[in-house]
Protein backbone atom coordinates (compact mmCIF):
# COMPACT_ATOMS: atom_id res chain seq x y z
CA UNK A 1 0.00 0.00 0.00
CA UNK A 2 1.35 3.11 -0.94
CA UNK A 3 2.04 5.83 1.40
CA UNK A 4 0.45 9.04 1.12
CA UNK A 5 2.23 12.01 0.32
CA UNK A 6 2.94 14.71 3.06
CA UNK A 7 1.99 18.11 2.35
CA UNK A 8 4.62 20.35 0.84
CA UNK A 9 4.39 23.32 3.11
CA UNK A 10 4.44 20.80 5.87
CA UNK A 11 7.79 19.34 4.48
CA UNK A 12 9.16 22.80 4.44
CA UNK A 13 7.62 23.47 7.69
CA UNK A 14 6.04 27.42 5.99
CA UNK A 15 2.83 28.34 6.51
CA UNK A 16 0.45 28.69 2.95
CA UNK A 17 0.87 32.14 2.94
CA UNK A 18 5.13 32.11 2.89
CA UNK A 19 6.39 34.43 0.53
CA UNK A 20 9.34 33.32 -1.81
CA UNK A 21 12.12 34.44 0.02
CA UNK A 22 10.57 32.55 3.35
CA UNK A 23 10.27 29.21 1.62
CA UNK A 24 14.32 29.63 -0.34
CA UNK A 25 14.97 29.94 3.38
CA UNK A 26 13.54 27.05 5.17
CA UNK A 27 14.97 25.30 2.25
CA UNK A 28 18.13 26.16 2.42
CA UNK A 29 18.06 25.01 6.61
CA UNK A 30 16.77 21.83 5.95
CA UNK A 31 19.18 20.90 2.97
CA UNK A 32 22.00 21.37 4.95
CA UNK A 33 20.17 19.16 7.53
CA UNK A 34 19.02 16.78 5.40
CA UNK A 35 21.49 16.02 2.41
CA UNK A 36 23.07 12.75 2.38
CA UNK A 37 26.50 14.33 2.31
CA UNK A 38 26.31 15.50 5.84
CA UNK A 39 23.50 13.09 6.92
CA UNK A 40 23.93 9.31 7.23
CA UNK A 41 21.04 8.51 8.91
CA UNK A 42 18.96 5.65 7.25
CA UNK A 43 15.79 8.30 6.26
CA UNK A 44 17.89 11.50 5.38
CA UNK A 45 17.51 10.10 1.79
CA UNK A 46 14.40 9.64 1.29
CA UNK A 47 13.55 12.86 3.26
CA UNK A 48 15.85 15.03 1.41
CA UNK A 49 14.13 13.41 -1.82
CA UNK A 50 10.65 15.19 -0.42
CA UNK A 51 12.38 17.89 0.25
CA UNK A 52 13.67 18.61 -3.12
CA UNK A 53 10.10 17.91 -4.54
CA UNK A 54 8.56 20.28 -2.41
CA UNK A 55 10.66 22.96 -2.81
CA UNK A 56 10.33 22.64 -6.91
CA UNK A 57 6.87 22.82 -6.39
CA UNK A 58 6.53 25.73 -4.18
CA UNK A 59 9.77 27.81 -6.06
CA UNK A 60 7.76 28.13 -9.23
CA UNK A 61 4.40 30.54 -9.10
CA UNK A 62 2.68 28.90 -11.79
CA UNK A 63 3.30 25.01 -10.09
CA UNK A 64 2.94 26.12 -6.79
CA UNK A 65 -1.04 27.82 -7.37
CA UNK A 66 -1.62 24.46 -9.10
CA UNK A 67 -1.38 22.96 -6.38
CA UNK A 68 -2.69 25.10 -3.87
CA UNK A 69 -5.64 24.41 -5.83
CA UNK A 70 -5.54 21.18 -6.95
CA UNK A 71 -3.08 19.19 -4.50
CA UNK A 72 -0.98 16.32 -5.37
CA UNK A 73 -3.22 15.94 -8.18
CA UNK A 74 -2.39 18.88 -10.13
CA UNK A 75 -2.21 18.70 -13.96
CA UNK A 76 0.75 17.76 -15.08
CA UNK A 77 2.25 16.39 -11.77
CA UNK A 78 0.97 13.53 -11.50
CA UNK A 79 2.41 13.12 -8.05
CA UNK A 80 5.46 12.04 -9.09
CA UNK A 81 7.61 15.01 -8.18
CA UNK A 82 10.99 14.16 -8.70
CA UNK A 83 10.86 10.48 -8.65
CA UNK A 84 12.45 10.08 -11.70
CA UNK A 85 15.33 11.73 -10.31
CA UNK A 86 18.32 9.40 -9.52
CA UNK A 87 21.29 10.71 -7.09
CA UNK A 88 22.10 14.17 -5.38
CA UNK A 89 23.59 17.41 -6.33
CA UNK A 90 26.71 18.06 -4.55
CA UNK A 91 26.48 19.93 -1.18
CA UNK A 92 28.78 22.35 -2.41
CA UNK A 93 26.32 23.37 -4.87
CA UNK A 94 23.68 23.88 -2.60
CA UNK A 95 26.19 26.10 -0.72
CA UNK A 96 27.12 27.99 -4.22
CA UNK A 97 23.30 28.57 -4.66
CA UNK A 98 22.35 29.99 -1.65
CA UNK A 99 25.49 32.01 -0.78
CA UNK A 100 26.43 33.27 -4.18
CA UNK A 101 29.47 31.98 -4.93
CA UNK A 102 31.21 29.01 -7.99
CA UNK A 103 32.38 25.53 -6.67
CA UNK A 104 35.72 26.74 -7.96
CA UNK A 105 34.95 29.91 -5.37
CA UNK A 106 35.45 27.49 -2.41
CA UNK A 107 38.99 26.20 -3.23
CA UNK A 108 40.38 29.98 -3.94
CA UNK A 109 39.16 31.66 -6.93
CA UNK A 110 40.72 30.72 -10.18
CA UNK A 111 41.14 32.56 -13.44
CA UNK A 112 43.05 35.36 -14.55
CA UNK A 113 46.59 35.48 -12.63
CA UNK A 114 46.03 38.40 -10.16
CA UNK A 115 48.94 40.89 -9.01
CA UNK A 116 50.69 39.17 -6.36
CA UNK A 117 52.91 41.34 -4.09
CA UNK A 118 56.83 39.26 -4.19
CA UNK A 119 58.27 37.59 -1.16
CA UNK A 120 59.64 39.30 1.51
CA UNK A 121 63.40 39.03 2.65
CA UNK A 122 65.18 39.28 6.01
CA UNK A 123 69.40 39.91 6.35
CA UNK A 124 71.16 39.72 9.91
CA UNK A 125 73.51 42.66 10.21
CA UNK A 126 76.28 43.04 13.06
CA UNK A 127 77.25 46.90 14.00
CA UNK A 128 79.65 47.89 16.69
CA UNK A 129 78.11 49.50 19.83
CA UNK A 130 79.30 53.04 19.20
CA UNK A 131 77.22 52.79 15.79
CA UNK A 132 74.49 51.86 17.74
CA UNK A 133 74.68 54.30 20.26
CA UNK A 134 75.48 57.21 17.29
CA UNK A 135 73.69 56.29 14.57
CA UNK A 136 75.52 54.93 11.20
CA UNK A 137 74.87 54.17 7.39
CA UNK A 138 75.98 50.59 6.35
CA UNK A 139 76.35 48.53 2.71
CA UNK A 140 75.96 45.14 2.34
CA UNK A 141 74.73 42.69 -0.73
CA UNK A 142 71.75 40.70 -1.30
CA UNK A 143 70.79 37.78 -3.68
CA UNK A 144 67.15 38.68 -4.70
CA UNK A 145 64.69 37.92 -7.48
CA UNK A 146 63.90 40.76 -9.79
CA UNK A 147 62.54 41.54 -13.86
CA UNK A 148 64.14 40.05 -16.26
CA UNK A 149 66.21 43.18 -17.61
CA UNK A 150 66.08 42.21 -20.83
CA UNK A 151 62.24 41.32 -21.21
CA UNK A 152 61.29 43.62 -18.39
CA UNK A 153 59.40 40.77 -16.69
CA UNK A 154 57.10 40.57 -20.20
CA UNK A 155 58.29 36.91 -20.50
CA UNK A 156 58.38 37.82 -24.40
CA UNK A 157 61.78 38.38 -26.39
CA UNK A 158 61.83 42.23 -27.25
CA UNK A 159 59.24 43.83 -29.69
CA UNK A 160 57.18 40.15 -29.17
CA UNK A 161 54.16 40.41 -27.96
CA UNK A 162 52.22 37.75 -26.45
CA UNK A 163 48.72 36.34 -27.99
CA UNK A 164 45.82 35.78 -26.14
CA UNK A 165 44.82 32.26 -25.47
CA UNK A 166 42.18 30.67 -27.75
CA UNK A 167 41.21 28.38 -24.46
CA UNK A 168 39.65 31.13 -22.75
CA UNK A 169 39.60 34.50 -24.76
CA UNK A 170 41.83 35.89 -22.83
CA UNK A 171 40.05 35.67 -19.73
CA UNK A 172 42.28 33.31 -17.61
CA UNK A 173 39.29 31.41 -16.56
CA UNK A 174 37.40 28.54 -18.29
CA UNK A 175 33.63 28.47 -17.25
CA UNK A 176 31.66 25.29 -17.10
CA UNK A 177 27.66 24.95 -16.86
CA UNK A 178 26.07 22.28 -15.18
CA UNK A 179 22.63 21.73 -14.61
CA UNK A 180 20.93 19.83 -11.06
CA UNK A 181 18.04 19.40 -9.69
CA UNK A 182 18.26 23.36 -7.93
CA UNK A 183 18.85 24.79 -11.59
CA UNK A 184 22.01 25.32 -13.69
CA UNK A 185 25.53 26.41 -12.00
CA UNK A 186 28.74 27.65 -13.48
CA UNK A 187 32.03 26.38 -12.50
CA UNK A 188 34.83 28.28 -13.24
CA UNK A 189 38.15 27.05 -13.46
CA UNK A 190 41.57 28.14 -14.48
CA UNK A 191 42.75 28.00 -18.01
CA UNK A 192 45.10 25.04 -18.46
CA UNK A 193 46.21 26.11 -21.35
CA UNK A 194 47.66 29.27 -20.42
CA UNK A 195 48.28 28.58 -16.69
CA UNK A 196 45.67 31.50 -15.72
CA UNK A 197 47.51 34.16 -17.59
CA UNK A 198 45.69 35.07 -20.40
CA UNK A 199 48.10 35.18 -22.51
CA UNK A 200 50.12 32.59 -24.74
CA UNK A 201 53.92 33.59 -25.02
CA UNK A 202 54.71 32.20 -28.68
CA UNK A 203 58.42 34.10 -28.71
CA UNK A 204 59.61 33.89 -25.01
CA UNK A 205 62.51 35.70 -23.54
CA UNK A 206 66.07 34.61 -24.13
CA UNK A 207 67.58 35.57 -21.20
CA UNK A 208 64.83 34.17 -18.38
CA UNK A 209 63.17 31.38 -20.95
CA UNK A 210 59.81 33.01 -20.28
CA UNK A 211 59.94 33.39 -16.76
CA UNK A 212 60.00 36.93 -16.40
CA UNK A 213 62.55 36.99 -13.24
CA UNK A 214 66.07 37.14 -12.78
CA UNK A 215 68.29 36.61 -9.71
CA UNK A 216 70.14 39.71 -8.90
CA UNK A 217 73.18 40.65 -6.98
CA UNK A 218 72.39 44.22 -5.37
CA UNK A 219 74.31 46.15 -2.52
CA UNK A 220 71.59 48.12 -0.46
CA UNK A 221 72.60 50.98 1.88
CA UNK A 222 70.20 51.43 5.32
CA UNK A 223 70.44 54.17 7.40
CA UNK A 224 70.52 52.99 11.23
CA UNK A 225 69.28 55.91 13.42
CA UNK A 226 70.89 56.42 16.65
CA UNK A 227 69.72 54.44 20.03
CA UNK A 228 69.05 51.47 18.62
CA UNK A 229 69.63 48.14 20.32
CA UNK A 230 70.25 44.14 19.49
CA UNK A 231 67.38 42.69 17.97
CA UNK A 232 66.00 46.01 16.53
CA UNK A 233 64.74 44.78 13.25
CA UNK A 234 64.47 47.80 10.18
CA UNK A 235 62.18 47.67 7.04
CA UNK A 236 62.97 48.83 4.10
CA UNK A 237 59.95 49.28 2.40
CA UNK A 238 60.01 47.80 -1.94
CA UNK A 239 63.74 46.02 -1.53
CA UNK A 240 62.14 42.46 -1.22
CA UNK A 241 61.55 40.39 -4.32
CA UNK A 242 59.80 41.48 -7.56
CA UNK A 243 56.28 40.97 -7.53
CA UNK A 244 54.37 38.40 -9.83
CA UNK A 245 52.13 39.30 -12.64
CA UNK A 246 52.71 43.41 -12.34
CA UNK A 247 52.71 43.21 -8.49
CA UNK A 248 54.14 45.41 -6.26
CA UNK A 249 57.77 44.39 -4.30
CA UNK A 250 58.02 42.74 -1.40
CA UNK A 251 59.90 44.50 1.73
CA UNK A 252 63.83 43.62 3.27
CA UNK A 253 64.03 43.23 6.99
CA UNK A 254 67.43 44.06 8.44
CA UNK A 255 67.59 42.42 11.66
CA UNK A 256 70.66 44.10 13.80
CA UNK A 257 72.96 42.34 15.94
CA UNK A 258 74.80 44.57 18.44
CA UNK A 259 78.85 43.88 19.28
CA UNK A 260 79.18 44.32 23.36
CA UNK A 261 81.76 47.25 24.22
CA UNK A 262 84.69 46.27 26.12
CA UNK A 263 84.21 49.03 28.87
CA UNK A 264 80.40 49.33 28.97
CA UNK A 265 77.44 48.02 29.58
CA UNK A 266 73.75 49.32 28.41
CA UNK A 267 71.12 48.95 30.36
CA UNK A 268 68.05 50.68 28.26
CA UNK A 269 69.86 54.04 27.12
CA UNK A 270 72.31 54.08 30.05
CA UNK A 271 75.66 53.22 30.56
CA UNK A 272 77.32 51.03 33.34
CA UNK A 273 80.86 51.38 33.56
CA UNK A 274 82.98 50.10 36.91
CA UNK A 275 85.71 52.40 37.93
CA UNK A 276 88.42 50.64 39.49
CA UNK A 277 90.18 52.67 42.13
CA UNK A 278 92.81 52.06 45.47
CA UNK A 279 91.92 51.56 48.86
CA UNK A 280 93.83 54.93 49.27
CA UNK A 281 91.60 56.80 46.40
CA UNK A 282 88.34 55.10 48.30
CA UNK A 283 89.94 56.58 51.78
CA UNK A 284 91.40 59.99 50.66
CA UNK A 285 89.22 60.99 47.80
CA UNK A 286 90.70 61.38 44.53
CA UNK A 287 90.26 63.01 40.60
CA UNK A 288 89.89 60.54 37.91
CA UNK A 289 89.69 60.01 34.67
CA UNK A 290 86.74 58.11 33.24
CA UNK A 291 85.60 56.89 29.50
CA UNK A 292 82.69 58.06 27.81
CA UNK A 293 81.88 57.15 24.39
CA UNK A 294 83.39 60.37 23.44
CA UNK A 295 86.33 60.84 25.28
CA UNK A 296 87.90 61.07 29.09
CA UNK A 297 86.04 63.29 31.48
CA UNK A 298 87.12 64.31 35.40
CA UNK A 299 85.25 62.54 38.03
CA UNK A 300 85.78 63.75 41.44
CA UNK A 301 86.27 60.79 44.04
CA UNK A 302 85.21 62.02 47.69
CA UNK A 303 86.77 61.00 50.27
CA UNK A 304 85.37 57.92 52.46
CA UNK A 305 83.89 56.39 49.36
CA UNK A 306 82.91 52.74 49.56
CA UNK A 307 82.91 49.97 47.23
CA UNK A 308 80.13 50.15 44.86
CA UNK A 309 79.10 53.84 45.41
CA UNK A 310 77.23 55.44 42.04
CA UNK A 311 77.98 58.26 40.47
CA UNK A 312 75.71 59.60 37.48
CA UNK A 313 77.46 61.31 34.57
CA UNK A 314 74.51 63.24 32.87
CA UNK A 315 73.77 62.91 29.18
CA UNK A 316 76.78 60.32 28.45
CA UNK A 317 74.40 57.66 27.51
CA UNK A 318 72.80 56.20 24.79
CA UNK A 319 70.58 58.64 22.11
CA UNK A 320 66.72 58.36 22.93
CA UNK A 321 65.42 56.81 19.74
CA UNK A 322 62.31 57.88 19.95
CA UNK A 323 62.64 61.66 21.67
CA UNK A 324 65.41 64.09 22.28
CA UNK A 325 68.52 64.10 24.44
CA UNK A 326 70.60 60.69 25.77
CA UNK A 327 70.71 58.75 28.86
CA UNK A 328 73.37 58.92 31.37
CA UNK A 329 76.36 56.94 32.33
CA UNK A 330 76.36 55.42 35.43
CA UNK A 331 80.21 54.90 36.71
CA UNK A 332 79.94 52.07 39.90
CA UNK A 333 82.78 52.09 42.43
CA UNK A 334 85.00 48.88 42.56
CA UNK A 335 87.62 48.93 44.93
CA UNK A 336 90.83 46.77 44.29
CA UNK A 337 92.42 45.17 47.50
CA UNK A 338 95.86 43.75 46.15
CA UNK A 339 96.15 40.13 45.93
CA UNK A 340 99.78 40.52 47.17
CA UNK A 341 102.08 42.62 49.28
CA UNK A 342 105.71 43.85 49.67
CA UNK A 343 107.08 44.04 53.40
CA UNK A 344 106.99 47.74 53.43
CA UNK A 345 103.16 47.73 52.49
CA UNK A 346 102.18 44.86 54.73
CA UNK A 347 103.77 47.26 57.11
CA UNK A 348 101.95 50.00 56.77
CA UNK A 349 98.80 48.21 56.53
CA UNK A 350 99.40 46.89 59.99
CA UNK A 351 100.22 50.12 60.83
CA UNK A 352 96.57 51.14 59.62
CA UNK A 353 94.96 48.50 60.72
CA UNK A 354 95.71 49.56 64.36
CA UNK A 355 94.17 52.92 63.95
CA UNK A 356 91.15 52.12 62.39
CA UNK A 357 87.62 52.06 64.15
CA UNK A 358 85.87 48.28 63.77
CA UNK A 359 82.89 48.25 61.22
CA UNK A 360 79.23 47.95 63.16
CA UNK A 361 78.64 44.38 62.41
CA UNK A 362 75.26 44.52 63.70
CA UNK A 363 73.90 47.14 61.20
CA UNK A 364 72.82 45.53 57.47
CA UNK A 365 75.28 46.93 54.70
CA UNK A 366 73.32 48.30 51.11
CA UNK A 367 74.36 45.92 48.86
CA UNK A 368 75.67 46.76 45.80
CA UNK A 369 73.22 46.23 43.41
CA UNK A 370 70.69 47.92 45.89
CA UNK A 371 72.62 51.23 45.31
CA UNK A 372 73.21 50.98 41.16
CA UNK A 373 69.11 49.93 41.58
CA UNK A 374 68.70 53.29 43.35
CA UNK A 375 70.93 55.40 41.11
CA UNK A 376 69.36 53.90 38.05
CA UNK A 377 65.42 54.60 39.52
Amino acid sequence: MATAKRDYYEVLDVGREAGAEDIRKAFRKKAFELHPDRNKAPDAEPKFKELNEAYEVLRDAEKRAQYDRFGHASPGQGGAGFDGVSGFPDFGDIFDAFFGGTGAARGGRPGAQAAERGADLQVALTIEFDEAAFGTEKKFDINRVEACSRCAGSRSEPGAKAEKCAGCNGTGQVRQVQKSVFGQFVNVTQCGKCGGRGQIISNPCTACKGAGKERKQRTISVKIPAGVAGGSQIRLTGEGESGANGGPRGNLYVALQVNAHPLFDREGDDLVYALPITVAQAALGDEVEVPTLEGKTKLKVPPGTQPGSVFRLKGQGITHLRGHGRGDEIVSVDVVIPKTLSAKEKKLFQELSGSLKKPDMSKKDEGFFDRIKQTLG
